[in-house]
């Protein structure tokens, strides 16, 4: 018999839009001033990155890059990224913001603010709505963080499986049912 999958509400979408607000306001501390790059990694991003520049009041620009680590229908990243769409403007002395739907592993931010760094960017933060630190394999910095979750496979509010439930507006853990 095939196993249907089950979703657990872990985050409303109210705790998800408190979340977003409160990093609004750490932002515009650090970056009112400095016309930030806010670079997205697609496609987990979109709807974090969108609902958190509603909140930014100040002069800021938008770039996205596409990033890959883990094949269609997995669950686990496969420790190799990849860059699927690059940058298209140059970053060199400019304040970049980089954001993130979630951290787990750590290897494909890792790869990717290498990668900026050899830019040369004025300034390199991160700001991250998840953080699935128990699975952290490698160290990476996170500047402005949202929430903490658990060691299970997430999705909604961008995050998906297999491209599905990227549309669901909490955050769900996934689980297997029977």
């Amino acid at each position: 018999m095939p196993q249907k999958e089950r979703l657990r509400l872990l985050f409303t979408p109210e705790e998800i839009k408190n979340a977003v607000a409160k990093l609004a306001q750490e932002i515009k501390k650090d970056y009112q001033d400095k016309n930030p790059l806010l670079l997205g990694v697609l496609k987990g991003s979109f709807i974090f990155m969108a609902d958190l520049i509603r909140n930014l009041d100040f002069p800021l620009e938008v770039e996205f890059v596409i990033l890959s680590s883990y094949d269609r229908g997995r669950k686990e990243s496969l420790g190799k990224v990849k860059v699927v769409h690059g940058l298209r403007i140059p970053i060199k002395n400019r304040h970049v913001l980089v954001i993130e739907d979630i951290v787990d592993a750590g290897v494909t931010l890792s790869f990717f603010l290498g990668y900026l760094k050899r830019q040369k960017p004025a300034s390199l933060k991160v700001c991250v709505l998840f953080d699935k630190a128990p699975c952290r394999k490698v160290p990476v910095p996170i500047d402005y963080l949202g929430l903490i979750v658990p060691d299970a496979f997430v999705v909604g509010y961008g995050l998906d499986y297999d491209e599905r439930f990227r549309n669901l507006p909490g955050l769900y853990i996934l689980e297997e049912g029977s």
